[in-house]
């Protein structure tokens, strides 16, 4: 049994497909690693192993999620460590390259590796000389680097490189020292994105691509053409992780609304959000109301598509855990967060509904077809001459739609909430594709075109 298998634990959150950590420093208190907002993971854990977390650590900035550190040390005492060049407007131990912390027996050092972020730090964990593992968060993930586009376009090369410099720097620890990246499969800073989870020193020298990049040239170049699109709000939340993020005084609830109540936040500017499954949504909703099905990954969605200060107001289902609703938009900074209701309540109090036709895949016929997943999907493989726009982009380019067009995606949801910003800007017909572009090919046997 290694260290990691008796005293790390890591945490992860699949719907942003990151990790956080949280450590057993042997003496009844642990050290979290870049943990989110959202702390029940992290709760839970430690008070099913009897741990008051003493450390709280962030590798960088996050731009995906709100930083849960703040809420450690108000909460627990805990203190936060942090770069010193993140200039983070809240109490922290400030570290730069080489500094050391003592976990009480265990030694956390601190190596900078910017390339992700230019605040960047892995956190080198030591049992006397011996290395246990690097956090290294943005740098060195499982076969490949994380993105180094968020700071603008402008700067993406010069972080590549120095993305370069960072990975050769871990890269000279030993083989056998353990690597427990932050981003991972799912993540939309990974680039591109892996399976694994954890690894080593010498299995990404053995096989992460980027690393064997003969030059610097080429390892910038390999990067930077891996990178798609990323969600609106990693361009605000680093910020917002710099200043801190509010503390909450009370663990969040989500109210109960009655039908007069949403008219009434309707006429104040709020969004309605339906987190019913897609059947649900297609056959009766509110109109004007966005759909984003509760699912892993809908705090990626509520935050690529909804301003940060938009009231929101939701229509759920029975049986859907308000916790979890509530917690996704909490992580990501959505804070306004009124209440919801049911359908039924709506419609019994006279509500007026909308509808989304299904369209199999044998029925799409002459009809056009609005393709709405990310690039990279379509390029392996999409329906002939379907019009791709990106969900993410769609809120924007309504105009460039197709008019009454069967949306499609993968599974449905995406396509969903593609044909709900469609009739909310009031395109007529709006259908979905009961199925993906492989349905719709075995259907018509006709093959799908592919950008190659």
């Amino acid at each position: 049994m290694g260290f990691a298998d008796d005293h790390l634990v890591p945490l992860v959150d699949d719907g942003l497909g990151n990790s956080a950590y949280l450590v057993d420093l042997g003496d009844g208190r642990a050290l979290a690693v870049d943990v989110s907002r959202d702390l029940r993971t992290v709760r839970a854990e430690s008070e099913r192993r009897g741990l008051a977390i003493a450390f709280a650590a962030d590798t960088h900035l996050h731009a995906d999620f709100l930083t849960g550190a703040l809420q450690l040390a108000a909460d627990d005492g805990a203190t936060v460590l942090a770069s010193t060049a993140g200039r983070r407007a809240f109490r922290h131990r400030g570290l730069a390259d080489g500094d050391e912390v003592d976990l009480g027996g265990l030694t956390l050092r601190a190596l900078a590796t910017p390339g992700h972020t230019d605040e960047h730090l892995s956190f080198l964990l030591l049992d006397g000389a011996r290395e246990l593992g690097v956090f290294s968060g943005g740098s060195l993930i499982v076969g490949s680097a994380a993105r180094t586009d968020l700071l603008g376009a402008d700067r993406a090369e010069e972080l590549a490189r120095a993305q370069y410099r960072s990975l050769h720097r871990l890269a000279r620890l030993p083989d056998e020292t353990a690597v427990w990246p932050t981003h991972g499969a799912g993540s939309f800073c990974s680039a591109p994105q892996g399976a694994e989870r954890t690894t080593t020193i010498g299995a990404e020298k053995r096989s992460n691509d980027l690393l064997a990049a003969p030059d610097e040239d080429s390892f910038v170049r390999q990067l930077l053409g891996g990178l798609g699109s990323y969600p609106a709000y990693f361009d605000r939340l680093a910020e917002v992780n710099r200043r801190g993020p509010e503390v909450l005084a009370a663990a969040p609830s989500l109210p109960g609304l009655s039908a007069s109540d949403v008219r009434q936040l309707l006429g104040t500017g709020a969004q309605i959000v339906d987190v019913r499954p897609v059947e649900d949504f297609a056959a009766g909703h509110i109109p004007g109301a966005l759909s984003v099905h509760l699912r892993d990954q809908f705090a990626v969605w509520l935050g690529w598509l909804l301003p940060e200060h938009t009231p929101l107001a939701f229509v759920t289902a029975p049986g859907q855990d308000l916790a979890e609703l509530t917690w996704q938009a909490l992580k990501i900074g959505y804070d306004r967060l009124h209440g919801h209701l049911a359908m039924d309540a709506w419609t019994a109090d006279g509500g007026e509904q909308e509808s989304v036709e299904f369209v199999a895949a044998d029925g799409v016929g002459d009809r056009p077809v609005l393709d709405v997943r990310r690039q990279s999907e379509r390029d392996a493989g999409h329906i002939p001459d379907a019009v791709g726009i990106e969900l993410g982009a769609l809120p924007t380019r309504t105009d460039e739609a197709p008019r009454s067009p069967v949306v499609h995606c993968t599974r449905g949801e995406r396509a969903m909430t593609a044909a709900s910003i469609l009739q909310r800007k009031g395109h007529p017909n709006v259908a979905v594709l009961k199925g993906d572009p492989m349905d719709w090919s075995r259907a018509t046997d006709r093959p799908l075109s592919n950008s190659t």
